[in-house]
């Protein structure tokens, strides 16, 4: 794409109609292959570039089928969205009504949850197909407020013609994602949307601001829940002797007896009472407990054999590790940051020092210390099949890579140096890559219904 040394890198603090009639240029001659009169947004730059990979048509609104009421509400009560909707309305509602705009929150899929505001706006997002049920994922809808942001993990605003798809060019939205603070997984985004005109500079920081402060409740939340979980655990754990631990259904710890406390223990898909193989602890009793699970260690051999480590990375925004063995399979669901190291580990198999690893994830070498604290809360759910000095998976693991069907989508939100060199690379090594699609008997994670 061409570049000119203009960049409107700040739409928001030009005329809006002005802004508009620039934006709209931009887009017609990106679009057409031409040299634009100047250059998008980097964050809608490489937005446009991964549509017109995966083929969004720029002209056609395409709109997915909306979900129904029932499913609408499953949602809801499913997602921990709803622990965060007070802070959300009290935070944006007030003063989005004032300026009309609506207020939208999708889950992680990119589905409207929920949508609230000025009367008038939600009658013109109507016509744009913004409601309830509405799947507004960037693979569908192009560039937009909810699913740009759930792609690049980042608060993005999108104006006018920055939207990739010519029938939304009379509206402007700002999103940020929402993290669970426990792990860094996407559980959603917080949208302020409205027509054109309504854009302000200051949204963007906003709407991050209330983004961030509804993860701070959900921190509350976690925090109370492990609390209740202890209170009913603490009395049986005095009675038991060895060790022992007690953890939310999660696998968050909420007590321990006879052991150094850990954060988080790796659970079972679906765990369910008898003896299990846990990574980090070996043979285990698991039983029920109100809202969590005791476990118990036991003494027996663990098996010596595992099967295959598949490391899933072929998806924008979700990835996980699934070990899978003589004792059957478990799988965690990884942050960005995790993501990322475990793929390098993969991509070298001899092993990368602190340094290394330092330089490749920050382009300094000195971060050890950083390297240091994020390879331990690797372990702690990976630590069975992982070495050290330098670290690496161990000898006997068959590791397998899934990636995304375009090496340009690998990890998009990583700015890693070391994962930016493998991008679009072969990657060798004692490992396969293989699409998701091409992985014969054998998948590493559940996908989602349609």
């Amino acid at each position: 794409m061409a570049h000119s040394a203009k960049n409107v890198a700040r739409p928001a603090t030009l005329d809006a109609a002005q802004a508009a009639r620039v934006l709209s240029e931009v887009r017609s001659a990106t679009l057409a292959g031409q040299r634009a009169p100047v250059a998008p947004r980097p964050v809608i730059e490489a937005s446009w570039e991964r549509m017109l990979r995966s083929g969004v048509d720029p002209d056609h609104d395409f709109r997915a089928d909306l979900l129904g009421r029932d499913e609408i509400e499953r949602r809801r009560r499913d997602t921990p969205l709803r622990h965060v909707l007070p802070v959300l309305r009290e935070g944006l509602l007030s003063v989005a009504d004032v300026a009309q705009h609506i207020m939208v929150v999708a889950d992680a899929d990119g589905r409207v949850l929920w949508r609230e505001g000025c009367s008038s706006v939600l009658r013109k997002a109507d016509g744009l197909g913004f409601e309830l049920g509405a799947d507004w994922g960037e693979a569908v809808v192009g560039t937009n407020g909810i699913g740009t942001p759930a792609v690049t993990r980042r608060p993005v605003q999108v104006f006018a013609s920055e939207h990739f798809v010519r029938s939304h060019a009379s509206w402007t939205c700002t999103g940020a994602p929402v993290t669970d603070p426990r792990d860094g997984r996407l559980i959603g985004v917080v949208d302020v949307s409205g027509p054109l005109e309504t854009m302000h500079p200051a949204t963007l920081a906003w709407v991050e601001a209330v983004a961030k402060l509804a993860e701070a409740r959900l921190r509350e939340v976690h925090l109370t829940s492990l609390e209740r979980l202890r209170a009913v655990a603490a009395p049986l754990l005095a009675k038991l002797g060895g060790r022992a631990l007690a953890v939310d259904k999660d696998g968050w710890t909420a007590a321990v007896t006879g052991m150094p406390y850990v954060d988080r223990v790796a659970l079972p898909a679906s765990p369910s009472p008898g003896r299990r193989l846990l990574p980090a602890l070996g043979p285990c009793a698991l039983e029920p407990l109100p809202g969590g699970w005791l476990i118990r260690t036991v003494d027996a051999p663990a098996p010596s054999h595992l099967t295959r480590i598949a490391l899933d990375v072929a998806h924008p925004r979700r990835w996980s590790v699934t070990v899978s063995g003589d004792t059957g399979s478990w799988t965690h669901e990884l942050s960005p940051r995790h993501a990322e190291l475990l793929y390098l580990l993969a991509v070298h198999r001899a092993g990368r020092t602190a340094s290394a690893l330092a330089a490749d994830m920050f382009g300094d070498r000195a971060r050890t210390v950083t390297v240091r604290a994020e390879m331990s809360r690797v372990r702690r759910y990976l630590g069975a099949f992982l070495e050290h000095r330098p670290y690496r998976f161990c000898e006997s693991a068959e590791v397998e890579v899934l990636l995304p069907a375009d090496p340009r989508d690998l990890l998009p939100h990583s700015l890693a140096p070391g994962v930016v060199r493998v991008r679009g690379a072969s990657v060798t090594g004692r490992f396969r890559q293989r699409t998701s699609e091409q992985v014969d008997g054998f998948q590493a994670v559940p996908r989602p219904e349609a």
